[in-house]
C-alpha cells in the first residue's frame, strides 16, 4: 500500500511558497536617483551617469564634483551609495529614517546637514483650513569632490536649484560647497515665502476677531498657533548650524563661499524674528477671542436671567391659585380674573422696561 503524503509537509510547502511571495521585490537604486551629474570647472558633463561611473571619472581627472540627488531611498538601496563616497552609516541611518531636527554633523572628511522645507498649503480662508504649512526634509552628504542629496516630501524638489546653479558656472565652480549654499538659500527664501502668506492669514483673523459682533471660532486660532509652532521648528534649529558654517566649522566650505552662507544667516534671522512675532500675535489673539467669547456669554446669561425674571411673575401667580384651597381671597370676586391678568402684564411690562433700559435685552 503506497504511503499516504504527509499534510505536515504540504502545509510547509505552501507555507514556504507564501513566504516566498511575501518577500519584497528588490527595486534599482535608479528608481530613487532623481539626478546624477559631474561637474567639472562649473559646466555639466554630457551624458547620463550611474554614481560609481561619475566619482571614477571625477578620480580620474583629478577636478570637479559628483552631485547625485535621491527621493526617499531605503536602507538597501543607498548602501551602494553610502559604500561608494564613504558615508558614515550613523548618517545614512538619518537620512533614511528622516524625521530628524535642522542640524550639522561632520564625519572624518564628511559634513552632514539636516534641513527642514516648508510648504504654505493654499486654502479658501485661514477660519476654515485643516492645514497651513506641510513640512519635508532634505539632508546633504558633502565631501570634498561629491554632493549627495536625500530629500523627503513631494514639494522639497531641488530641479530648479540644479538648474540655477548650471546657469552660473563661475558660481558653482567653487565645488560642492556651493551646492550646500544653494540648498540653504533656497530653504531659506521657502520659509520667507511662507512666512509672509501666514502673516497675511493672521492679519485675516486678526480683523475677524475684533470686528463687532463678528463669530469667533477659538479653536482656528489654537489650529493656526499649531502651524506657526511647526515652522518654529523647521526654522529655529537651524540658527546653530548656519552659524558654523560662517565661522569656518569645516575646510570643506572655502572663504569664498562662507561670506554667501553669512546672506543666508541674516535671511534666517529675519525670518526666525518675524515667526516669534507670529506666536506672540496668535496669544494676543487668542485672549482676545476668549475674552470676546466670555462677554458673549454674559450677555446671553443677562438675557436669559432677564427673561427668566419676566417669565416669574405669571408663574408665581398660577402657581398660588392653581392650589385649589377652598377659602382662598379673591376667589369670588366678578372681575378678579381681567384684574390678575392685568397686574400680570403691567408687571412684566414694567420688568421689560428695566432691562431694556440696563441693556439686558
Amino acid at each position: 500500500m503506497p504511503a499516504l503524503p504527509s499534510l505536515g509537509g504540504r502545509r510547509g510547502g505552501r507555507a514556504s511558497r507564501e513566504a516566498a511571495q511575501r518577500q519584497r521585490i528588490p527595486v534599482p537604486l535608479s528608481a530613487y536617483v532623481v539626478d546624477c551629474a559631474v561637474y567639472v570647472r562649473g559646466k555639466r558633463l554630457p551624458g547620463r551617469w550611474t554614481h560609481t561611473e561619475a566619482v571614477d571619472e571625477v578620480r580620474r581627472r583629478g577636478e570637479g564634483f559628483v552631485w547625485i540627488g535621491l527621493h526617499e531611498p531605503d536602507e538597501e538601496q543607498i548602501q551602494g551609495v553610502a559604500d561608494t563616497f564613504g558615508l558614515h552609516e550613523l548618517a545614512v541611518e538619518d537620512a533614511v529614517q528622516a524625521h530628524q531636527r535642522p542640524k550639522l554633523e561632520r564625519y572624518d572628511e564628511t559634513l552632514f546637514m539636516v534641513l527642514k522645507t516648508v510648504r504654505y498649503v493654499a486654502h479658501e480662508s485661514p477660519t476654515t483650513a485643516n492645514e497651513i504649512v506641510e513640512t519635508g526634509e532634505l539632508m546633504v552628504f558633502l565631501g570634498r569632490d561629491f554632493v549627495v542629496t536625500v530629500r523627503h516630501g513631494n514639494h522639497s524638489g531641488l530641479g530648479m536649484v540644479r538648474r540655477q546653479l548650471e546657469d552660473d558656472p563661475e558660481q558653482l565652480g567653487y565645488g560642492p560647497a556651493t551646492v550646500l549654499h544653494a540648498i540653504a538659500d533656497h530653504a531659506v527664501d521657502s520659509y520667507l515665502a511662507v512666512a509672509e502668506s501666514i502673516e497675511d492669514d493672521i492679519d485675516v483673523m486678526e480683523a475677524q476677531v475684533f470686528e463687532p459682533r463678528s463669530p469667533v471660532d477659538a479653536e482656528q486660532i489654537y489650529l493656526m498657533k499649531r502651524e506657526v509652532m511647526e515652522l518654529r521648528r523647521a526654522i529655529m534649529p537651524l540658527a546653530t548650524p548656519m552659524r558654523r558654517l560662517t565661522e569656518g566649522y569645516s575646510p570643506l566650505v572655502p572663504e569664498q563661499v562662507r561670506s554667501y552662507f553669512r546672506d543666508v544667516d541674516d535671511h534666517l534671522a529675519t525670518v526666525t524674528e518675524r515667526v516669534a512675532g507670529f506666536d506672540e500675535m496668535l496669544t494676543t489673539l487668542i485672549d482676545a477671542a476668549l475674552a470676546k467669547i466670555s462677554l458673549q456669554q454674559n450677555t446671553d446669561m443677562r438675557k436669559i436671567t432677564a427673561w427668566a425674571a419676566i417669565i416669574s411673575v405669571p408663574t408665581m401667580v398660577a402657581g398660588i391659585y392653581g392650589m385649589n384651597f377652598e377659602n382662598m381671597p379673591e376667589l369670588h370676586l366678578k372681575y378678579g380674573y381681567p384684574m390678575v391678568l392685568g397686574v400680570i402684564l403691567v408687571t412684566c411690562f414694567v420688568l421689560y422696561r428695566i432691562f431694556r433700559q440696563k441693556h439686558w435685552l
